[in-house]
């Protein structure tokens, strides 16, 4: 069946960043057949479903580079804590997640994302108490019921206190139990086909969490299986001097010792990093994962967006945990990106349409896949939302580019992911939305019970 979408506002997002005042999209299967300007020519052969976009934008589906879906049972807690004091404040309650708990947690982040117009999600699942159940399993579960295309990573920490690091230790895998687990779910779960619906990654946690030895090992492994590395680095002033303390050098510096840059990983936060630093990424093609909200729940301060872009640095936009972006949704990130920036940088620091770029093309480079997705052209999978920007919030503002980054979150007419609808008319239709908002309620005061416990 092939699907039409005209008469619509469309921005391609692709390499001349091509726009259509009024446009369409024809979808064939899973794939994109067609993309330009006016109604869609002639009578597509077939079973076709037609859909007038009239007052919409259609755009590529959002890609989120960066996330922690366990924590959405854990919103709203140290609301005022800085990062390694809500890190040390929140570990021992993670460490208490089962399997049940994650996929609840799970359902609830990627329901809230797809709702807002994600097609394309990864998570950074890094806490295994033992015997807690299949753990990356759940997300996989719970992404393939929703129907979104999944990156997850499947993290680790081996550095508890007694070893100085932040996490208890009884939250932490031993080195050997950590490498030995994230290469049997690259085994178990990853599809590296073009149309892949699931892609496994290999994260260890952060420099203050996780020792030298897994970091170093952890990237061979990757490199031996094809997979790409995600890790957190240059978040916070406080894990800039524990790298100079501990290690002799800052984060960049101490990560690229352990084979940890290159065009097969990308980095969340990047927050402080000097030039040296977006240097060493630009020569080595290393990506970025940008979580504005999340920098500033934590008060961690504002990555160099702008000097990052302009050294040719990819660049994605990131939800981060629930625990320190409430609000669970990456469209909204697309506003955020571009003020903190503009604060920090002035008002050319970011543009709507760099906001928009980095959200989806951008999101799908540092992912890897770029030339399967994160842009409307004829050929790539037919992941995209059709945005309404006719109703209250959003009529006034006549550049509906303009429109969709800096007015009111817009409501979705129509997600597709793999050329099949997740949303229509601002609702799920792979879920029930209450059942899930229930569901995830539980399991968080269950954990809470446990933990206080």
């Amino acid at each position: 069946m092939r699907i039409v979408i005209e008469n619509c506002a469309v921005a391609t997002v692709d390499a001349h960043d091509t726009e259509y005042a009024s446009g369409h999209v024809v979808v064939a299967g899973n794939r994109i057949e067609a993309v330009g300007p006016g109604p869609a020519p002639g009578q597509p052969d077939g079973a076709v479903r037609r859909i007038d976009g009239t007052g919409h934008l259609l755009t590529p589906g959002l890609v989120n580079t960066h996330h922690h879906f366990y924590q959405w049972l854990t919103r709203g807690l140290a609301q005022d804590a800085i990062l390694f004091d809500w890190l040390v404040a929140l570990y021992p309650v993670w460490a208490r997640i089962d399997e049940e708990m994650l996929y609840a947690a799970a359902r609830g982040s990627l329901a809230m994302m797809v709702r807002g117009g994600v097609t394309l999600a990864m998570d950074h699942h890094y806490v295994f108490p033992r015997g807690a159940g299949d753990l990356l399993g759940a997300e996989i579960r719970a992404a393939r019921e929703l129907g979104v295309r999944f990156s997850p990573t499947r993290g680790s920490m081996d550095r508890g206190q007694s070893q100085g690091g932040l996490p208890p230790d009884f939250a932490v895998e031993t080195t050997e139990a950590a490498l030995a687990a994230t290469e049997a779910a690259v085994d178990a779960h990853h599809d590296p086909s073009p149309d892949s619906m699931l892609r496994i990654g290999v994260a260890p946690c952060s420099p203050f969490s996780v020792s030298t030895e897994l970091l170093r090992e952890s990237a061979a492994l990757a490199r031996r299986k094809g997979v790409r590395l995600h890790t957190h680095g240059s978040e916070s002033v406080e894990e800039e001097q524990f790298c100079k303390e501990l290690f002799g050098m800052g984060p960049t510096e101490y990560l690229e010792s352990t084979g940890w840059l290159g065009e097969d990983v990308w980095m969340a936060h990047c927050v402080h990093m000097n030039a040296a630093d977006i240097a060493a990424f630009a020569r080595t093609g290393t990506g970025v994962a940008h979580c504005p909200s999340s920098n500033a729940r934590l008060a961690a301060g504002t990555a160099p967006v702008p000097a990052l872009l302009a050294a040719g640095v990819p660049v994605g936009l990131g939800v981060d945990g629930t625990a320190s972006n409430e609000s669970g949704e990456l469209h909204t990130e697309l506003r955020n990106s571009l003020l903190v920036n503009r604060l920090a940088g002035g008002s050319d620091a970011l543009t709507v349409r760099q906001a928009l770029r980095m959200g989806t093309y951008g999101g799908a480079q540092v992912l890897g896949r770029a030339t399967e997705t994160g842009s409307l052209e004829a050929g790539k999978l037919a992941d995209l939302v059709l945005w309404k920007l006719d109703g209250l919030g959003h009529s006034t503002i006549a550049d509906p580019v303009a429109a969709l980054v800096l007015g009111a979150p817009a409501p979705v007419t129509l997600s597709l992911v793999d050329g099949r609808p997740v949303v229509e008319h601002g609702r799920l239709v792979t879920a029930d939305e209450d059942d899930i908002a229930r569901e995830a309620r539980d399991q968080a005061r269950r954990l809470a019970r446990i933990a206080a416990g």
